[in-house]
């Protein structure tokens, strides 16, 4: 599916609310409904759409800290990532994870209670032996600017 300007525009409209309905959808991209359905339709079906979420404000449920943590394998064959991202991937509190070039293999973020279950977390990953050389840590204090919404339409511009 090669997607036009249109398409592009009512993904990054659905960025802004994935709630809103079709109505509203058409009328902020200059459609009527039902091709504007159609549209949505297919790109959900083609994968550009992959689901709609909620965001949560965490600091009105508690307190939680954020960390950032930078890891480097002992080695670089398939099956030695293959063995850490299995790992990894079944952490819960584990909530990205990005494959990095430079000077390390991973960057994972980690939202935990506090610093002791980071820890915890941590350690019993070294403990599983699942290939980690290093791994330093970032405690994030504060997130002044928080975006959810890739500026879709300064990215993609269909010719």
């Amino acid at each position: 599916m090669k997607l036009d300007r249109i398409d592009i525009k009512i993904l990054h409209v659905l960025q802004q609310n994935g709630r809103m309905t079709n109505v509203e959808l058409a009328e902020m991209v200059n459609l009527s409904p039902s091709p504007c359905l159609v549209r949505l339709k297919n790109l959900q079906s083609e994968g550009y759409i992959e689901g709609y979420t909620a965001l949560i404000n965490i600091a009105k449920l508690g307190q939680a800290l954020t960390v950032f943590t930078e890891v480097t394998l002992k080695n670089h064959r398939q099956t030695d990532f293959a063995r850490f991202l299995a790992a990894i991937e079944r952490i819960e509190q584990l909530i990205e994870c990005h494959v990095i070039s430079g000077g390390y293999d991973y960057l994972l973020k980690f939202v935990t209670t506090g610093i002791g279950e980071y820890q915890e977390i941590m350690e019993r990953l070294v403990e599983l032996d699942v290939g980690i050389d290093k791994y330093f840590s970032f405690v994030v204090l504060k997130s002044p600017i928080r975006k959810t919404q890739l500026p879709l339409t300064k990215l993609f511009q269909p010719g």
